[in-house]
């Protein structure tokens, strides 16, 4: 995930294709505690499974179509014609440090050891299968249920959620601080040194570039080719 300017992350993604037990190919559902998320498709189509504050939604991706999700709205990228996406994620850093909860079954959630041993970046294809298709056996009820009205089980993985991710809270302050507060405060200071007319900043300006990294990673949604960052 690189870092963009204001704190934004960028990754590229292509839907797994792999069927779950519902006779959907996709993604892990997962949802995001304090970032909010992006897709910018590039190419392909698919879809992309939602809940949330606006009920179950299934929303169609192809080429240009741009869409993003607050915190708390659980996703699910939809494989259909080769999916591909640019990411866009508020505060780089804090996805990758616990932000992004799966939506694994209750027993799961409930037990922290466990829930990182089955959280835990894989290394294969089998082992991104077993933890996608554990986040799916945890989501479907919650899909199932907000569908029909009921949005008790949402609110009840929302709770699990923050419990499980509470104890990171503190390391995740200093991220925010060094990232995207510290960019937005940087702009403030570039506003008042022009309002004083102190164009000394510009002097410093340049170009920076950076290459993705040669083989894919396995992220929640697909595989996620990262980017090297130089600094």
């Amino acid at each position: 995930m690189f870092p963009l300017p204001g704190g934004i992350g960028l990754s590229h993604l292509r839907a797994y294709e792999w069927e779950a037990a519902d006779g959907v190919c996709g993604g892990s559902p997962h949802v995001h505690l304090a970032c909010t998320e992006a897709y910018v498709v590039t190419g392909g189509r698919g879809a992309v499974q939602t809940l949330s504050a606006d009920g179950y939604l299934e929303t169609d991706l192809e080429a240009g179509v741009v869409a993003w999700f607050s915190p708390g709205t659980v996703h699910r990228m939809v494989q259909r014609d080769d999916l591909r996406i640019t990411v866009l994620m508020q505060n780089s850093g804090l996805p990758e440090a616990g932000d992004a909860v799966f939506t694994f079954p209750p027993r799961v959630l409930a037990d922290p050891a466990a829930y990182a041993e089955a959280a835990a970046m894989p290394t294969d294809d089998a082992a991104a299968l077993r933890r996608r298709d554990l986040a799916v056996e945890g989501y479907l009820p919650l899909r199932d249920a907000l569908a029909a009205g009921d949005p008790g089980p949402l609110r009840d993985f929302h709770h699990a959620a923050a419990a499980l991710v509470a104890p990171k809270i503190g390391a995740w302050v200093p991220r925010w601080r060094d990232g995207a507060l510290a960019a937005a405060e940087l702009t403030g200071e570039h506003l008042k040194a022009l309002a004083d007319g102190d164009a000394a900043h510009l002097a410093l300006s340049g170009v920076q570039v950076t290459r993705p990294s040669e083989q894919d990673g396995y992220g929640m949604c697909g595989r996620r080719t990262e980017y090297e960052i130089h600094r």
